[in-house]
């Protein structure tokens, strides 16, 4: 139990070195992080409802993961020579397209469960 729990202490020391990582060096990944802080403080300040704020929740996971996955695939392409083969760009566009795809989807979700709430405010 011991050598499983210093396992998991382990993993968890190698993740938060990935997550510095990106929270240094990725600048995509610190702008989506800034706008899904945004976003839970707006989940606050208009007290969305649960189900709101956690399909909210999840859109903000959704992209943030989709990031994560587009800049270890950029890696490992860039490991194996980019110049080399005409599929390394293609698949890294592919990659920066899924990002795009979750990124502008949470927005139309943002904007469809914010939507009544910045109404209020207006009308």
């Amino acid at each position: 139990m011991t050598q499983q729990i210093r396992q998991f202490g382990r993993s968890c020391r190698h993740a938060c070195r990935g997550l510095k990582y990106v929270l240094a060096n990725e600048r995509n990944f610190q702008i989506e992080l800034v706008i899904g802080l945004l976003v839970v403080i707006l989940i606050f300040v208009f007290k969305v409802k649960n189900w709101e704020a956690v399909i909210l929740m999840l859109m903000i996971m959704w992209v943030l993961i989709t990031e994560l996955t587009n800049t270890v695939v950029e890696r490992v392409v860039d490991i194996l020579k980019p110049r080399i083969h005409p599929y390394a760009r293609l698949v890294k566009d592919i990659m920066a397209a899924v990002v795009m795809i979750s990124a502008t989807m949470a927005i139309v979700v943002g904007v469809i469960i914010f939507y009544p709430y910045f109404r209020n405010i207006f009308n």
